[in-house]
């Protein structure tokens, strides 16, 4: 497989940052038969030799669970069908409420959207992660939230693959 028909392929696995991709291809791929482990692997080291600002950008490109992207339809596909499986979709408007508040806390104390892999998790798990979380200083939640889209990454691959 060629760069270009690589990056369009997996260029998606970690939101709108393609260049997590192109990085990785450049810095050479296992062989195929790929493994979402093999793959993920080299995509996460890629990540993790980006610039802080590459990082931050990387994070801030998520969107806010159960947020206005999200109920106006606008998220990509791997994100409706991840915030779908925890039921984030089906809220009450007392959990919207509760989303909107969460999310608006968080992005005040540390200016980046709250970030968890929430496929096969329940509301309440994701609310209270929300509320141990807040209580995080600004660099162990950069790290938690670069984690938890590591986990995501994988995820997606492993259906992807």
């Amino acid at each position: 497989m060629d760069r270009e028909t690589f990056v369009a392929r997996f260029g998606g696995v970690f939101e709108h940052s393609p260049w997590i991709a192109e990085a990785a291809f450049d810095a050479g791929l296992p062989q195929p038969p790929w493994t979402p482990e093999g793959l993920h692997a080299a995509m996460v080291v890629a990540m993790r030799a980006g610039s802080a600002a590459r990082q931050r950008a990387l994070i801030a490109a998520h969107p806010d669970l159960a947020g206005r992207l999200a109920q106006a339809g606008r998220l990509t596909a791997a994100s409706t069908q991840e915030q779908a499986s925890a039921g984030l979709d089906l809220l009450t408007d007392a959990e919207r409420d509760r989303f909107t508040e969460l999310n608006e806390r968080y992005k005040a104390k540390f200016g980046l959207p709250f970030i968890m892999a929430v496929k096969g998790r329940s509301k309440e798990e994701i609310l209270a992660a929300f509320d141990a979380r807040l209580d995080n200083d600004v660099e162990a939640e950069f790290q938690t939230a670069l984690e938890q889209i590591e986990k995501i990454a994988l995820l997606r691959l492993k259906e992807m693959l």
